[in-house]
């Protein structure tokens, strides 16, 4: 793997150049060539990916060669921003969790996903004028197969203890970090399908909590839990591996 390392430059800047060509207005290749590029763009993200992951046992990995401005390291590294980030916590925590106990109350939702699969055919839904709610055609094509195996049953409870979930978990800040980013990935299908409401909204919110995972539960039970789960390059005292001591100290 590390022999690898001296392409990475080369690897991004090929992937780029793939990109560059699906996405640009002015070339127009043919499905085969179409499907060709993609598959070479994936492949070599995916490989940029697994190299620069490798990376980060590197000497030298940790230093920060460009520094982020001080506004920037408090809002997302310090225990005191966590009074910031909890109204916007608890907005979009309320938000998924009125939203997963009203579809619980709706017997559309729990009976069979009738309210699911009706969203679902509406999205994938191509009119003969106008714009197709769905932009993206593979989203299109992942939805389909949703629908013709008939997942609606089981998948809107999925979404629905998804919401609740999420919602539990960043109104209680317990793993403010994951709880967010399933909220932004249930926005981001919901973007995908063609419905904005107040996704884009959410979406954004959740994304700031994601980065400042650390201290956006500070205010909740993360103040607590995060420091005896610790990470996986800094385990906690629950998790404690090896004979050295971690300590259980809050992030400051």
């Amino acid at each position: 793997m590390s022999a690898l390392r001296r392409w990475v430059i080369p690897i991004a800047a090929i992937a780029a150049i793939l990109l560059a060509y699906l996405v640009n207005p002015w070339t127009n290749p043919t499905d085969t060539l179409n499907t060709i590029v993609t598959v070479a763009f994936w492949a070599l993200s995916i490989l940029l990916v697994v190299v620069l992951f490798q990376d980060r046992k590197e000497p030298g990995a940790e230093t920060v060669e460009i520094e982020g401005p001080a506004f920037a390291r408090f809002l997302f590294s310090n225990s005191r921003a966590g009074l910031l980030w909890l109204p916007i916590r608890l907005f979009v925590g309320f938000a998924f969790l009125d939203a997963g106990l009203t579809k619980l109350g709706e017997s559309a939702w729990t009976n069979g996903g009738s309210a699911l699969l009706g969203y679902w055919n509406g999205a994938v839904a191509v009119p003969a004028q106008g714009h197709a709610a769905i932009t993206y055609g593979w989203y299109r094509d992942f939805l389909n197969i949703l629908i013709n195996n008939h997942t609606e049953n089981w998948f809107a409870w999925l979404i629905i203890l998804g919401e609740i979930a999420v919602g539990l978990g960043l109104v209680l800040g317990i793993l403010t970090g994951f709880a967010a980013f399933g909220g932004a990935l249930m926005n981001m299908s919901y973007l995908l399908a063609g419905s904005a409401s107040t996704n884009p909204v959410l979406f954004t919110m959740a994304i700031g909590l994601i980065l400042a995972w650390k201290v956006s539960g500070y205010y909740g039970v993360d103040r607590y839990l995060l420091p005896r789960l610790g990470t996986p390059w800094h385990p906690g005292v629950l998790i404690h591996r090896g004979s050295g001591t971690v300590s259980a100290e809050a992030p400051a």
